[in-house]
């Protein structure tokens, strides 16, 4: 059973995601503020790719960290990254990240034995998000990925947190930027990427 509360949350967010997908209500409908608590999970493999695929550069995490606490109160901000053929170049990567303030998890990468390779951080990233949900009121994703519509859905009308995503809007579904409560665009300036 949904209760009232719950109810009225998926009704707005209902309601707003068609007005979204019409144009008629802006992506940031809910305010923010200064004294919203803010989880930021970053798919550092998903935007790793994206970036390198859509431009040949690389993600500045530094910059996507400070847009997406945009001076509210940072509670955690987590960096999953995939470990492959352990090297310099990305140990010095998680440093890195981890110097910028992200929380460095990792997962090593799965080769089986028929040589298909596999690497994902979806469930992690789920499972994650609900447990901070109790602790923050806004959850912001850094990942493009359509397979956290259910996630957002959840954490809307179940937990009441507002939830955002920031990412690359040529590799982002269109429903996850229906779904969240706020999109930012990677794309839209260059401040997010470093390199040539």
């Amino acid at each position: 059973m949904i209760l009232p509360k719950m109810a009225m949350q998926q009704k707005k967010n209902n309601n707003n995601s068609a007005k979204r997908a019409s144009g008629s209500l802006p992506l940031d409908s809910m305010t923010k503020h200064k004294d919203q608590r803010v989880g930021i999970l970053v798919d550092a493999a998903n935007m790793y790719h994206s970036a390198k695929n859509l431009y040949k550069r690389h993600v500045n995490f530094k910059e996507v960290l400070k847009a997406a606490v945009a001076d509210r109160k940072l509670v955690r901000a987590i960096a999953y990254v995939i470990r492959g053929a352990s090297n310099d170049e990305e140990e010095m990567f998680f440093e890195a990240l981890s110097n910028q303030g992200f929380e460095v998890v990792i997962k090593d990468l799965q080769v089986f034995s028929g040589g298909a390779r596999k690497a994902d951080w979806d469930v992690g990233i789920a499972i994650d998000a609900i447990k901070l949900s109790e602790h923050v009121d806004t959850i912001v994703l850094v990942s493009g990925d359509g397979d956290y519509i259910p996630l957002v859905e959840y954490l809307q009308a179940a937990k009441g947190c507002r939830v955002e995503a920031m990412a690359f809007r040529q590799t982002t579904s269109s429903k996850l930027i229906e779904s969240v409560d706020d999109f930012i665009s990677l794309s839209d300036s260059r401040k997010f990427l470093i390199g040539r």
